[in-house]
């Protein structure tokens, strides 16, 4: 553990905190770095590589709307935190909106995800520290680890839902395959990456896997099943592999395995982590029962492929468990 950090392979921003507002009560909150940080020790500092590569991934109305939503709630006289309560879910379409509360619901697809005051500076930031990352493994390094939060996986191009606001993952897998890298993504959250696969579900030049829980029984519900395989120029190129409540490191690893192998099929020169710790046995909203030793050969199995890997942090809510859980599987690279 320590070489890993000792390579200065470990990027951070304490920016990051000022998403919170009504998050000191909630499961996403500035204590999840925090905790990571006191385990793990010192990161580098994450720096600005502006919002390009941002721009790249997300659309332009949407960052638009992160970076006034709070504003303009509050000048529509609103008090606490932006929140939707309406959702076009029929006949979406472009629509010339400007009231906040309509611009909420085309923007968002839950009701789990409050703006406030800092979020546009804690996400911002949160995207800065995985391109710092990424810099570091363009630049040569194996391996390396941003500590983002808030997380970003379910965050699509143009919506934010499950705590996230822009996808990090999705940021940096975009800058790599920019930078000429062919690339996949792994994602081994509890959870399903809906927005990663929604960016890249029509494309074939970034593969998508991820093992997370049956999406027939958990969170986010609609995406992550099995025959959901990319379409288009991406018909292939995704591959979901769901799980059932319970699974422990021995089904896990041989899920992962097969998820590797398609991968490695894929013949990747750089590989993004999506790590969430909510796969947990302790974590109070996830149903998985890994333990904190497991991540470890977990991390070892990600790190026998031989490819270049930079590892996002993503989900894991069993705070005073988390710091732990996240150095166990770093200590696997």
């Amino acid at each position: 553990m320590r070489r890993f950090m000792d390579s200065h392979q470990l990027a951070h921003a304490p920016a990051q905190e000022l998403h919170n507002g009504a998050f000191t009560a909630h499961a996403e909150t500035p204590a999840r770095a925090r905790d990571i940080l006191a385990a793990i020790g010192t990161a580098e500092p994450a720096t600005d590589h502006g919002l390009a590569p941002i721009a790249a991934v997300h659309s332009d109305a949407y960052l638009s709307f992160l970076q006034t939503a709070h504003a303009r709630w509050r000048a529509a006289g609103r008090p606490g935190d932006v929140g939707g309560y309406v959702w076009p879910v029929t006949r979406r379409r472009p629509l010339a909106l400007d009231r906040i509360d309509a611009l909420v619901g085309q923007f968002s697809f839950d009701a789990s995800t409050p703006i406030a005051a800092g979020t546009w500076d804690g996400v911002y930031w949160s995207a800065q520290t995985a391109l710092t990352a990424l810099d570091a493994v363009l630049a040569g390094d194996r391996a390396a680890f941003a500590l983002c939060r808030p997380p970003g996986h379910h965050a699509g191009a143009d919506y934010l839902g499950g705590y996230c606001y822009l996808n990090n993952a999705a940021i940096a897998a975009e800058a790599a395959t920019a930078a000429g890298r062919r690339t996949a993504i792994l994602d081994v959250d509890y959870h399903h990456g809906n927005g990663t696969q929604d960016i890249f579900y029509e494309r074939g030049d970034v593969f998508f896997a991820s093992l997370h829980a049956d999406p027939r029984t958990d969170y986010p519900f609609y995406w992550g099943h099995a025959d959901e395989r990319g379409a288009g120029a991406g018909e292939g190129a995704t591959l979901n592999i769901p799980l059932p409540h319970g699974t422990g490191i021995a089904a896990y690893l041989a899920a992962l395995d097969s998820a590797l192998a398609a991968l490695a099929a894929f013949a990747p020169d750089l590989l993004v982590v999506s790590f969430g710790a909510d796969t947990y046995v302790g974590d109070p909203i996830a149903h998985l029962a890994l333990e904190t030793a497991d991540f470890t050969p977990l991390a070892a199995r990600i790190a026998g492929l031989g490819i270049p890997t930079l590892v996002v942090m993503e989900g894991g809510y069993a705070v005073d468990a988390l710091g732990l859980n996240v150095a166990a599987f770093l200590a696997g690279f």
